[in-house]
């Protein structure tokens, strides 16, 4: 017979069908808006008591709950409405106290029996679940900046390792310069730090008395910098972000100096900011000692108490990039401190530093970078202006009884927040740059809800439509072409879910647009049919010749709207990636259910019948 498969192409098409509608499924199930309870790092667990502490607050301020749960000590509370997650984290955090961290979530509702397999609904993006969109900046003249301070300091502390004597020393703009009053010392000072320091180029120039070695950074040398302070922040954030729990976040570059961030679900926008994009990091330095000169000091405030001032020493001990873990918890007293482990090197130079200076009074110098804007005329209009600058405080300021190794406890902080934030920001690592929030968005769950409602009904609009056009033109043929668009439906959310595609409204779209041509196959195949019988085939042969040469047609066709999808996810950002991948994967899928699927319908309806007449 022409219209028959060999039963092993009915069981390929089966399966896929069957494993298609398993991994379909979980997204009947929408996630639950859950608040999500975790002690602080290493300080507390949540008992079944401080649930039901939760729950009862709940309760009495009329918010209706689902379900809770409690695994590996965080707990999960489910609520009905999306509307109440808000006020239901600000309940819990009141009811619970300190010590305690409670975020918005969105909970799986995906029954076991397919969890088990592996089955998992499809992700949502940004513009569907709600959350936050950050655009961050980079400030690349503070990374070089940066940079340069520490280059400078290491200089200092090999000139008096070699016993070089300088008189003074300065960072300006790219250059690092020393000052000298003897030549033999300058020709010294340069032979030994252009052996370490090639990415500098060496000069000298007269200034007054005195002779000055004037160490410039080389074009390539600032544009490498710069490329890793990005690159060493986005590493940051993203260990920002996973420490907050966040679900299926994004985080990655656009363009030479920008970082976009968005975190699904969060709609605490000043909580995520201030997580974010803090720039805080510590040093530690000794205190000044009597016969340190002007230029090796430098003098600061007390964060709690600005009035009192110390003198430290202007070389840095260690700063934070040497902290390897840091946990928050309290003293004795009961006031917040936090735990601090050291990597190799670093305990190494705190052991080094400690050990030669016992009786000395050792600071931990708090840094925070922070921009104010001001509105400025220019060229005769108003401009908003971003100024940067840089708050230095002393945390703590205490006498070194014995060498420290790579454990200590930094105290003097003003709360348990601030130990806990200060905790967070030293275990996933210090900026290499300060950062400036360029541009910031909020999407609210209510609108993502009704982005999701339309993109539905968009769908089931576009669906309808093809149903209805399909019907009325190829009439039995037509109920063959919809089952298998309800297929090729059903296939490419398993694909998307199983694949782990976010979905955004490009998204939607690309599924809008596959549903529209994943009927062009059958279009194709049932207007060759046609032609085949007016040339006088029987019904069989016409099906028969009908697919055969319509194949060609359509591989070609779809090839070449498969490549335009796969540049636009080559080159493309966030929406159109979003948009490409579904339409791809609708590609695919059409393809299989345009030749596979409706083939094996038509040859299982009326492949063993003697047809006199197509109704077609």
């Amino acid at each position: 017979m022409l219209n028959r498969y060999p039963i092993w192409k009915y069981l390929i098409v089966l399966v896929v069908i069957v494993v298609g509608v398993l991994y379909a499924l979980p997204n009947l199930y929408p996630e639950d808006p859950a608040i999500q309870i975790s002690g602080d790092r290493g300080v507390k667990s949540i008992s079944q008591q401080q649930i039901t502490q939760a729950t009862d607050a709940l309760d009495q301020a009329g918010i209706d709950v689902k379900a809770t749960e409690l695994t590996q000590g965080s707990a999960l509370i489910r609520l009905d409405h999306a509307d109440d997650q808000l006020r239901a984290r600000t309940i819990i955090n009141q009811t619970l106290g300190q010590g305690f961290v409670v975020a918005l979530n969105l909970a799986e509702a995906t029954p076991d029996w397919l969890r088990a397999i592996g089955a998992k609904p499809m992700k949502l993006g940004l513009d569907l679940r709600g959350g936050v969109h950050f655009l961050l900046e980079v400030d690349m003249d503070a990374a070089v900046k940066q940079r340069l301070n520490v280059n400078a300091s290491a200089m200092r502390e090999t000139l008096r390792d070699e016993r070089i004597r300088y008189r003074g020393n300065e960072v300006n703009d790219r250059a690092i310069v020393f000052s000298f009053l003897d030549e033999n010392e300058l020709e010294k000072a340069q032979s030994e730090l252009s052996t370490q320091y090639n990415q500098f180029d060496f000069t000298t120039r007269e200034q007054g008395r005195e002779r000055q070695l004037v160490m410039t950074l080389t074009d390539q040398a600032v544009t490498d910098i710069q490329d890793y302070a990005v690159k060493q922040n986005l590493t940051t954030i993203r260990n920002r972000v996973n420490e907050l729990g966040v679900s299926e976040p994004l985080v990655q570059r656009q363009g030479p100096s920008r970082i976009v961030v968005e975190l699904p679900g969060v709609q605490d926008t000043a909580a995520a900011k201030r997580v974010v994009g803090a720039t805080a990091n510590l040093e530690f330095r000794l205190e000044a000692s009597n016969n340190s000169g002007a230029d090796q000091t430098e003098t600061f405030g007390f964060r709690n108490d600005p009035a009192r001032k110390a003198a430290l020493q202007r070389d840095v001990i260690i700063t934070g990039d040497s902290v390897s873990s840091a946990s928050q918890s309290f003293d004795q007293n009961g006031q917040p401190q936090v735990n601090i482990n050291l990597d190799g090197p670093g305990g190494s130079k705190m052991n080094r530093a400690t050990r030669a200076n016992i009786g000395r009074n050792m600071a931990v110098l708090y840094i925070e970078h922070k921009s104010r804007t001001r509105t400025v005329m220019q060229d005769g209009k108003e401009v908003e202006k971003r100024i940067p600058y840089t708050e230095k405080g002393i945390i703590s300021l205490a006498t070194i009884q014995s060498a420290l190794g790579n454990r200590f406890r930094i105290t003097g902080l003003d709360s348990p927040t601030e130990a806990s934030e200060l905790a967070l920001l030293l275990r996933s690592g210090s900026l290499a740059a300060p950062i400036y929030f360029a541009q910031e968005r909020t999407i609210g769950p209510s609108l993502g809800q009704q982005n999701i409602d339309r993109g539905v009904l968009s769908v089931q609009i576009g669906l309808v439509l093809v149903v209805l056009f399909m019907l009325l033109r190829y009439k039995a043929f037509g109920l063959i072409a919809n089952a298998s668009l309800t297929i090729n439906l059903a296939l490419l959310i398993a694909a998307m879910s199983m694949l782990g595609a976010t979905l955004t409204l490009p998204g939607i779209a690309g599924i809008v647009l596959t549903l529209g041509m994943a009927v062009d196959a059958n279009v194709l195949i049932y207007e060759r049919i046609r032609e085949e019988i007016r040339r006088g085939l029987s019904p069989h042969q016409a099906i028969h010749t009908g697919y055969e040469r319509a194949f060609t047609s359509i591989l070609d066709a779809n090839i070449t709207t498969l490549l335009v999808a796969l540049i636009l996810f080559s080159i493309g950002t966030g929406p159109v990636k979003g948009f490409a991948v579904t339409l791809s994967l609708g590609i695919l899928t059409s393809m299989f259910t345009g030749l596979m699927v409706s083939r094996a319908i038509t040859n299982l309806t009326i492949g063993g019948k003697a047809l006199k007449k197509l109704w077609i």
